[in-house]
């Protein structure tokens, strides 16, 4: 039996791991793509649609039949998922993939902040230290950037605001998969996002359609499909500083990426900036109540 049990733990953990290094691949997809970057991120949920239908569907989740108030929010939700992948995908062209995972997922401590909104509290010491953390790194981050190229700057702030984006999809959707559920949820996400995402790649004047499907297909299985996946398995049975240390292995999936494909030399002040934010990223985690379980998904998507 405790042979059994530690088996499970095992493949939970491989399973939490895997989904973080299967989303930190996303950003290099997105590189190779020959579609532009929003035409990039239409597709990959557009591949993924027929997917979350069946995995709800085996997963009994009702993809009709909800509240008028849950689906506008859901709605609502769907919009913000569209342009938070929009601008990070745009950020991802500009920037380096180090900075774009980590800004990218900078929703977690936004919702930590939110939470303390809602609960009219002043922050406790590991929340104090979590913005911190992530304040000052950003800040030397965005100061190396404009170094480097005010192009390079630009991406930052357009992973930002993909970050500050997530987080109103995350909250708007929490009623949701309490209703539908994750796969559902996902399903109405991208579906709405569809129009969106296109309308925004014809505005910019993107290329649409891949002549190359490989690294659109790649996205859509990595980024929607088996890292959303494996997440949905693996959070609920992690406490939150476990899942915050798991997060980092996408930021160091995406460092090493960077540096491979694409020459991207991180220098000290470059790694220190990054390790702030990273540390930011996990305290938020550490500082989440008890009680309350992890949104699934609630990383980059």
């Amino acid at each position: 039996m405790g042979a059994a049990t530690g088996s499970t733990k095992v493949w939970h953990f491989a399973a939490l791991l895997g989904g973080n290094v299967a989303l930190a691949l996303g950003p290099l997809w997105v590189r190779l793509a020959d579609s532009g970057p929003v035409s990039a991120g239409f597709w990959r949920l557009a591949l993924a649609v027929p997917f979350f239908v069946l995995l709800a569907r085996m997963n009994r989740q009702p993809l009709t039949g909800a509240p008028r108030a849950v689906l506008w929010g859901v709605l609502a939700g769907g919009v913000f998922f569209a342009l938070d992948l929009s601008s990070w995908h745009l950020g991802i062209e500009l920037t380096r993939l180090g900075n774009a995972t980590l800004f990218g997922n900078a929703g977690s401590i936004l919702i930590a902040a939110w939470g303390l909104i809602a609960l009219r509290r002043w922050p406790h010491t590991p929340e104090w230290l979590a913005f911190a953390a992530a304040i000052i790194g950003s800040a030397v981050l965005l100061g190396r950037s404009l170094q480097i190229d005010h192009t390079t700057l630009i991406g930052d702030l357009l992973c930002l605001l993909a970050g500050f984006l997530y987080t109103f999809y995350i909250l708007l959707a929490q009623r949701g998969r309490a209703v539908l559920g994750s796969w559902a949820l996902l399903f109405w996400s991208s579906l709405i996002g569809l129009p969106v995402m296109a309308a925004g790649a014809l505005l910019l004047g993107e290329p649409f359609w891949p002549t190359n499907w490989g690294p659109v297909i790649a996205l859509s299985i990595t980024s929607q499909l088996i890292g959303q996946g494996l997440l949905v398995y693996a959070l609920r049975h992690f406490p939150p500083l476990v899942i915050g240390l798991a997060l980092l292995t996408q930021p160091t999936v995406s460092v090493a990426i960077g540096w491979i494909w694409f020459n991207e030399v991180l220098g000290p002040l470059d790694l220190l900036g990054m390790a702030l934010v990273a540390a930011g990223l996990v305290l938020a985690r550490v500082a989440e109540r008890p009680a309350a379980p992890p949104l699934e998904g609630e990383e980059r998507p």
